[in-house]
């Protein structure tokens, strides 16, 4: 285990090239700002049940070189998997693209209960799936529509590990490294444990690291 508390696109720069097996990552994308300061989105307040503040917005125009970086510490022939909503899609896939990825399809995480919202209430969230090189998923029987239930009254936009255990059964192998440069409440990391997988990353939000380090180490 390997967590660092910089900012993602300078930890990335320290990492070799061709150095991970796996992206997966969820960035405070610039969007949910909006959505909190109209407030159609609570989670974007304290958590109750955590006490975190919310993050720092990581913003659009930066994610030309976050995935530039992304791009070239990411193996060949192995995948890339970040978590967006709608409005972000459309930002996000043609920067990617045109740094070297290929993409295959949004993911649709069906959060199993409806959120926030005024128009059409959101009961899913998108997981953009992209490829550089050429890799066979592990299980072609899978769905491009995954349940699993959000997470209440953790940390702020918190994923299910189940969920995330999908994606990691699907793109790597035992041993291999599974890395998140916005690791937040660390589902990624402990699904990566859970599975027998090496994992890497940071956060640059002091209170990700305290939530992680008290939900981590607490189950051991």
């Amino acid at each position: 285990m390997k967590l660092n508390q910089l900012d993602a696109v300078e930890w990335l720069k320290t990492l070799p090239d061709g150095s991970v097996d796996l992206f997966i990552t969820d960035p405070p994308y610039e969007s949910l700002e909006k959505h909190r300061k109209i407030g159609t989105t609570t989670r974007l307040k304290v958590s109750k049940a955590s006490s975190n503040e919310w993050f720092d917005i990581f913003p659009n125009s930066r994610f030309g070189e976050l995935l530039t970086e992304m791009y070239r510490v990411l193996k060949k022939n192995r995948h890339l998997y970040i978590f967006c909503d709608q409005e972000t899609m459309f930002h996000l896939k043609p920067i990617a693209e045109q740094v070297g990825f290929k993409f295959w399809k949004p993911i649709v995480w069906n959060k199993m209960a409806i959120g926030m919202g005024y128009h059409y209430r959101a009961k899913y969230e998108f997981v953009l799936f992209f490829e550089k090189g050429k890799r066979k998923l592990n299980n072609l029987g899978i769905p491009d529509i995954l349940d699993a239930k959000r997470i209440m009254k953790g940390y702020p936009t918190e994923k299910p590990v189940e969920l995330i255990k999908v994606l990691i059964e699907q793109s790597s192998l035992p041993n291999e490294l599974v890395c998140d440069p916005f690791f937040g409440s660390g589902s990624t990391f402990i699904a990566a444990a859970e599975l027998g997988r090496s994992f890497a990353g940071t956060d640059i939000s002091p209170a990700a690291h305290v939530y992680f380090d008290n939900r981590f180490f607490s189950s051991k």
